[in-house]
């Protein structure tokens, strides 16, 4: 069955490439994918996979049942937005679309799908049970997984498979991770309110910009003395609104960020502890506050014997120096782990490097690029872990 899958996987390999030129050139935002979603459905129609489409809003899904009396139903998923970014790659296929580019890798992640489905389309009756493809939208806003699971994406699903672009390992390679991958991804609003006074008198005013400061400086030191470090926490200010005029003390000042952790008690305990520091600096300065901590997706917990058995799958593909187990997690966080919260299942990172460069530029850059080639080794990744998902028990 390798055999079959990896040959099938090179036929196709060409129109993959095709594939993926064309997403990449129309890439459309969270929540709008109505191109790429009918383009996916088209491919795998005419794969003879069974379509469903308008599933969490713009998503699409796939059904192929194998021929074998396995009630077990696996699911794989990959996503399909592109984010706000204007492309810098000068490629003859870059983004056709001002202010938008598949920076993130997601144009991969489809067509690996999409390969996937292909190649095990021709290989059906050979499959004892029923796969489920999950094209979702709005990864990159952490709501589609949602949107997916709300429309019942995962009724009946036993295990569920995710592959993310990885450029920092080299194309040709992939790499598992045992436990968390991800970590969870919480929204934070801190507004202070003070007082307003005029610039030349601070006395008689209650400066919310200043408190502000210490508000931030605060949390930042605190993490390092009061968060067990071997549990990381990484609180980020993105965006700081407040203040009307140069010489007028703001009294109003809006804080916005990100609260990143892979520890389900350290992220229970999280909200409580940056009210009791806002708390505290404001208080000392006579001023008032509101906390809003808005919990998003969780950390990707992969299943072991699911990571076990792409590692196992990827290493009789290819070789297992090709194969990398991940000694670190990222605090990047995917809603992949949505799904985990109804099935078991694990994300592979796919290697996307070019070996002969000694910049590969990072997820989210607008030069971001991947060594085509890849696409092969995740489809013949994906559809080989498939496969032997039914041999095991």
């Amino acid at each position: 069955m390798l055999t079959r899958i990896k040959d099938l996987a090179i036929k196709l390999a060409p129109r993959l490439i095709e594939i993926r030129r064309h997403i990449h050139s129309h890439p459309e935002l969270s929540g709008q994918e109505y191109q790429t979603a009918a383009f996916v459905a088209g491919v795998l129609s005419s794969s003879g996979v069974h379509v469903q489409e308008g599933v969490g809003k713009t998503g699409v899904i796939g059904e192929l049942k194998g021929t074998g009396n396995d009630h077990r139903l696996l699911a794989i998923r990959t996503d399909m937005d592109a984010l706000p970014i204007q492309e810098r790659t000068n490629l003859e296929y870059a983004s056709r679309q001002e202010g938008i580019m598949h920076a993130c890798g997601h144009d991969v992640h489809t067509t690996v799908g999409l390969g996937t489905a292909m190649v095990l389309s021709q290989v059906a009756e050979e499959l004892p049970g029923k796969i489920r493809f999950l094209f979702q939208p709005a990864e990159e806003i952490a709501q589609g997984a949602n949107w997916m699971v709300a429309d019942g994406a995962m009724e009946n699903v036993s295990a569920v498979l995710g592959i993310h672009v990885f450029p920092s390992i080299p194309a040709g390679s992939i790499g598992v991770r045992y436990g968390a991958l991800t970590a969870a991804a919480d929204d934070l609003e801190i507004i202070i309110i003070g007082e307003s006074g005029h610039g030349a008198r601070p006395h008689e005013a209650i400066d919310a910009i200043w408190i502000a400061c210490q508000v931030i400086t605060t949390l930042q030191q605190a993490i390092s003395r009061t968060q067990n470090p071997l549990r990381p926490v990484v609180l980020s200010i993105g965006k700081i609104n407040g203040g009307r005029a140069p010489n007028v003390i703001a009294d109003h000042v809006q804080l916005l960020g990100t609260v990143r952790s892979l520890h389900p008690e350290t992220r229970a305990n999280l909200p409580k502890w940056i009210e009791k520091i806002v708390a505290n600096v404001c208080n000392s300065y006579g001023a008032s506050y509101q906390v809003n901590y808005r919990q998003g997706v969780p950390s990707v917990q992969n299943d072991y014997a699911l990571t076990q058995l792409l590692q196992s799958a990827a290493e009789e593909a290819f070789s297992s120096d090709r194969i990398q187990v991940l000694p670190e997690p990222s605090l990047g966080a995917e809603d992949f782990s949505v799904y985990l919260e109804h099935a078991p299942g694990s994300m592979f990172r796919l290697g996307v490097g070019y070996k002969d460069r000694t910049i590969n530029h990072p997820l989210h850059h607008p030069q971001f690029e991947v060594d085509e080639s890849a696409i092969i080794t995740g489809v013949v990744t994906m559809a080989y872990s498939a496969y032997k998902y039914w041999m095991h028990g």
